[in-house]
């Protein structure tokens, strides 16, 4: 698919038609508090007998996954279980899981958790189908045998990784991260339950949250956004932006909670069709070289990548701003880009603040002498190519510097 994000925007007085684009529908979705219950009928329309549930140990121990082997189990469906997913699964971690579904036969595979869980499954999922295949070799799967159908039911709020059928993964050998998918592990169908969120932590409300916002503020200004991504993110930066302070303050308030996960779900969509861009490039090559948590990583650059880009993605950045209901300082009819950009930047800065999620990069392990290779990371993952302007490696290196 390709398009031309600035003909969804034009200038004033400049008549423009929008590029042409085709979007492929991602997945069924069963949104709302108690959907929960749906579980069986979306493991029996997959055409599988028997549920396979991949969940990391917090999950387990928080009870969390014994609600969701409750209802297959009084459904009377036969499940295993996988719950060994790390914080940033590995290679080694999805080739571990791989083994134990392998073992178990055909069953639907049911994703529980956050974005690690659900990247981690789609993996597992993958591998299962291709038994002489590992996750170091994720370059050449996506021509591979298909994987295991999927149902993923997120437990955060942030990654959307519920919209698509890869998984960022860690090869701790490379020290890089990997794109391990396929079609076949798209999920067949998203389970939003925002119960299941209740009683996340402040900290992981807020890393995962501005993941969502960081998703949809670069969904819109990415170079392969279209009317539809726009929309969900457009959608998305709304909701996450108001409710996700909100989700912060007081983690069982039901309606906060079910209107940040819809806002997460919408992000994941957008990015599914548009791509993202640096601030993600940049947070990959971080996560990679000191382990920070991907929201973490993220919310170091966010404003900075955005000042960056502000020419570039300046309709972008009016369409971000008003989804968060801000205007340049002193509006006149001649409010010019960087006075809205300046306007978006302020409001996700004042969105991070509200969460207490940024942190100086000293603060994530990050030296001096590190930021070239974590530029040079940024430089080579593939969503740094959808950024609205493609930076040089003197350019991340400067941005790096500038949160150091």
């Amino acid at each position: 698919m390709t398009s031309d994000s600035t003909a969804l925007t034009p200038q004033r007085g400049v008549p423009t038609v929008p590029a042409a684009f085709t979007v492929d529908p991602t997945c069924a979705i069963a949104y709302g508090p108690g959907c929960l219950a749906r579980l069986p009928e979306l493991v029996a329309a997959t055409g599988r007998q028997r549920a396979f549930v991949i969940t990391d140990p917090g999950l387990r121990a928080a009870g969390v996954a014994d609600r969701v082997l409750k209802v297959l189990d009084r459904a009377g469906i036969e499940y295993g279980v996988f719950e060994g997913v790390a914080a940033n699964p590995s290679t080694a971690n999805v080739d571990e899981g791989a083994a134990v579904a392998r073992a178990f036969g055909e069953a639907a595979v049911v994703a529980l958790g956050g974005g690690s869980s659900l990247d981690a499954a789609k993996g597992i999922s993958l591998l299962a189908g291709n038994p002489a295949a590992r996750a170091a070799d994720a370059d050449a799967l996506w021509d591979a045998a298909d994987g295991m159908p999927l149902i993923a039911i997120p437990t955060t709020s942030g990654t959307g990784a519920e919209t698509n059928g890869f998984g960022v993964i860690e090869d701790t050998v490379a020290r890089r991260k990997v794109y391990l998918g396929h079609p076949s592990v798209r999920p067949r169908a998203a389970l939003l339950d925002p119960e299941l969120t209740l009683g996340l932590p402040p900290g992981a409300t807020a890393s995962t949250g501005i993941d969502a916002l960081v998703h949809g503020v670069e969904s819109l200004a990415s170079r392969g956004a279209n009317a539809v991504s726009v929309a969900f993110a457009t959608q998305a930066v709304s909701l996450v932006g108001r409710w996700l302070p909100v989700a912060y303050r007081d983690g069982a308030d039901l309606q906060a909670r079910s209107h940040l996960m819809l806002g997460a779900h919408l992000a994941g969509q957008a990015l599914t069709i548009s791509g993202l861009g640096l601030v993600h490039g940049i947070g990959h090559a971080l996560t990679a070289h000191t382990g920070t948590p991907h929201g973490i990583a993220l919310a170091a650059v966010f404003e900075e990548v955005m000042a960056f880009s502000a020419v570039e993605a300046h309709a972008a950045y009016e369409q971000a701003a008003r989804a968060l209901h801000v205007e340049p300082a002193a509006t006149t009819a001649g409010s010019g880009p960087r006075d809205w950009a300046t306007a978006a930047i302020g409001a996700v800065r004042e969105v991070s603040g509200a969460v207490e999620v940024k942190r100086p990069l000293t603060a994530l392990g990050v030296t001096r002498e590190m930021i070239p290779a974590i530029a040079a990371g940024a430089l080579a993952d593939a969503v740094t190519g959808n950024a609205p302007r493609q930076p040089s490696a003197a350019d991340v290196a400067d941005i790096l510097e500038s949160v150091l």
